[in-house]
């Protein structure tokens, strides 16, 4: 399965940023829209980063009240690696593994085309899994019936 079949399934919208916007504001933003990232813009619509519930927690970890103070670009992860709509779920998932992130944007010939989460990964999988489970049954029935035909 490829990231474009996931897309195809939840969607293409995407909640983003400023990077002057306060952080209370952004968490806000997550808990409004039942999110755990959203995408930081700069002016221009570029990718400047990434924010998540787990960098806002980490910020106030780090700086206590004063994350109040704080805007998105003082926490949040610059440096953010995007997939393709042609990227295979099984690569998706070692990326999202390997790097320790749950949250993943979609580029396609440099426009943003969607984001997705480990979430999305998961369920996608799961209803793999259970089509794969439907078919090998409905094969062993088959195989059975045939098998029960030549007595």
């Amino acid at each position: 399965m490829k990231v474009a079949d996931i897309l195809k399934e939840k969607g293409r919208r995407v909640v983003s940023t400023q990077l002057e916007v306060n952080v209370s504001d952004v968490a806000e933003l997550l808990r409004e829209e039942g999110i755990g990232a959203a995408l930081v813009e700069q002016g221009d619509g570029v990718i400047a980063g990434i924010i998540s519930e787990r960098d806002i927690v980490r910020g106030f970890a780090d700086h206590g009240v004063r994350l109040s103070e704080m805007t998105v670009a003082d926490l949040m992860t610059s440096s953010v690696i995007t997939c393709s709509p042609e990227t295979e779920t099984d690569e998706l998932m070692e990326q999202m593994l390997s790097g320790h992130f749950r949250h993943l944007p979609v580029v396609e010939n440099g426009n943003l085309v969607g984001i997705i989460s480990i979430g999305d990964v998961v369920r996608s999988v799961f209803s793999e899994l259970k089509w794969i489970r439907s078919a090998l049954e409905d094969q062993v029935v088959r195989s059975t019936a045939w098998a029960t035909d030549e007595d």
